[in-house]
């Protein structure tokens, strides 16, 4: 992580008895840089990731947070409280000049600076630690024409992934037009196909906003597509909102891929 200054924690112990505890830390697994932990505890697990993406808790609701990713799982030290543990860190965060996005004592507080956002929970005798560094995710993985034409030859349909839109919202991010443009190479040497544009979603959030949400934005693909010359009677549109997964719900990655568009050949 970069231009991170380590917060000290503010605390509500005498400094040298709390480090008389023994931590015996899960093999390479480290402190983050940016906050210490709390003295006298150990780290259970720890994960590092390129790029992910997390829901984090505000106060309006919740923000979709994407970026380099940084989690801890934290054994807290013998005989100490969720209360302790939430105000050390909820003052250790204000002292450091972020601010807090929510906090529900002694559960979860979530708090950002400039493009570093920090989310801590305290479930029972132990806390999770979620750093996110917001970035652009680099794209890595080419999705052209050619390929889509061996889909959908193949198996008259084909996963497309690329077309992002505004969270919770039907608004083609212009980061999508390189996919969409392809969509649109794939039309034109294809010229006898119709497609049947469908919006899929990932479990998040109510049923039928996400039905609802899921044909909007199939809506939308038909829109831009037509506005760049694919004749209308070749596109039709469908939602089927969180109905039909193709990954796991229950992990970051799984719902991913559940966020997706799909090109079915009629």
């Amino acid at each position: 992580m970069k231009r991170f200054v380590a917060i000290t924690f503010y605390l509500v112990l005498n400094f040298g008895s709390a480090f008389l505890f023994a931590q015996q830390d899960s093999e390479g697994c480290k402190d983050s840089p940016l906050i210490t932990r709390f003295p006298g505890s150990e780290i259970r697990t720890c994960e590092d990731k390129e790029f992910n993406s997390v829901e984090m808790p505000v106060k309006s609701g919740s923000k979709t947070v994407e970026g380099e990713y940084h989690n801890w799982d934290y054994a807290a030290r013998e005989g100490t409280s969720g209360v302790q543990v939430f105000r050390n860190f909820q003052t250790a965060l204000k002292t450091a000049g972020f601010t807090v996005e929510y906090a529900d004592s002694p559960n979860r507080i979530t708090a950002r600076k400039d493009n570093t956002w920090i989310m801590l929970e305290f479930p029972g005798d132990h806390y999770y630690q979620t750093i996110v560094v917001t970035k652009e995710m680099q794209q890595e993985v080419t999705a052209d024409a050619s390929n889509f034409a061996d889909a959908i030859n193949k198996t008259g349909r084909v996963a497309v992934y690329g077309i992002n839109f505004d969270t919770g919202k039907a608004t083609i991010r212009p980061d999508s037009e390189n996919v969409l443009n392809e969509i649109n190479k794939l039309l034109a040497q294809n010229p006898a196909w119709k497609l049947r544009v469908e919006g899929h979603t990932d479990n998040t959030g109510a049923a039928a906003g996400n039905q609802a949400l899921s044909v909007d934005r199939a809506r939308a693909v038909v829109a831009w597509l037509t506005a760049h010359g694919v004749a209308a009677s070749r596109l039709s549109a469908a939602g089927y909102g969180q109905d039909k997964p193709v990954a796991d719900n229950g992990t970051e990655d799984g719902r991913a891929k559940n966020r997706r568009v799909e090109l079915v050949r009629q």
